[in-house]
């Protein structure tokens, strides 16, 4: 199945029936990727009385309560509500869902102090003003050890802010990137790569710009145009677990 659709005087073709899913399934224990000390996933069946909620154990449903940690457990998608001292809820934040993507593959550089960072010069070699409303990036090496990495501790690859604050002036909304977080895992309390990206606080906070985080970006996606489709629950929290789609777009004549 395909879609035409057009952006700055061009025309595509969404591929529809070829997706790529971005996100992580979650799974009941330790084999998530993990950050900041969450709690792992939790999914055990109700139990009250001679009823379980599990048909592996008789029962007649499956009925499961479900403990997660958005930010902590895996593939999640965050409003400036992550940072804000207002309240911002991502289901308020979030009114759209389709947005034309470009994914881009990106080396981080090590600091003399070992740290590892994406640098603003990695960004302005890849993107340019105006190119995109969302911006998928996937570091390398792009190792599956990021499907259940267990980051907490680790002082994983960040992003410079004034790389954040090049791709906020190339109008980019929404960023997905396969890091933990896009700030230092340590940093004092600074968050200054969120704050950059949202420009909070300030008379111009972008409360409909979204950050997704914990991502996988398959080597079959090659770089280069997607339609992307963001799916989220419905909760009423800064952020929610999410399900990025890409769909590959193919320019017309």
């Amino acid at each position: 199945m395909q879609i035409q659709l057009h952006r700055q005087g061009i025309h595509y073709a969404a591929h529809l029936s070829a997706p790529f899913n971005l996100s992580i399934r979650l799974r009941d224990g330790f084999d998530n990727p993990n950050c900041f000390y969450a709690p792992p996933v939790a999914l055990q069946p109700v139990r009250a009385g001679n009823f379980v909620g599990s048909t592996a154990e008789g029962g007649v449903v499956n009925f499961f309560n479900v403990q997660l940690n958005p930010h902590g457990n895996g593939t999640h998608t965050e409003c400036v509500g992550h940072i804000a001292r207002e309240r911002f809820v991502l289901p308020d934040c979030l009114q759209q869902s389709h947005f034309f993507a470009k994914v881009i593959s990106v080396y981080p550089q090590k600091m003399d102090d070992g740290d590892r960072i994406i640098l603003p010069e990695r960004i302005r070699e890849c993107l340019q003003p105006g190119e995109a409303e969302a911006l998928i990036v996937r570091t390398l090496p792009n190792e599956t050890t990021k499907l259940t990495a267990q980051y907490s501790g680790t002082n994983p690859v960040y992003f410079h802010p004034d790389a954040i604050a090049y791709l906020v002036e190339c109008g980019v909304q929404h960023l997905l990137t396969d890091l933990p977080s896009v700030d230092r895992e340590e940093d004092g309390g600074q968050l200054a790569a969120h704050k950059a990206f949202w420009r909070y606080p300030g008379p111009a906070v972008r409360t409909e710009a979204t950050i997704t985080e914990l991502i996988f970006v398959p080597d079959s996606v090659k770089d280069g145009d997607y339609l992307l489709n963001i799916q989220t629950t419905a909760l009423d929290l800064d952020a929610s677990p999410s399900q990025p789609m890409i769909y590959p777009l193919t320019k017309l004549a």
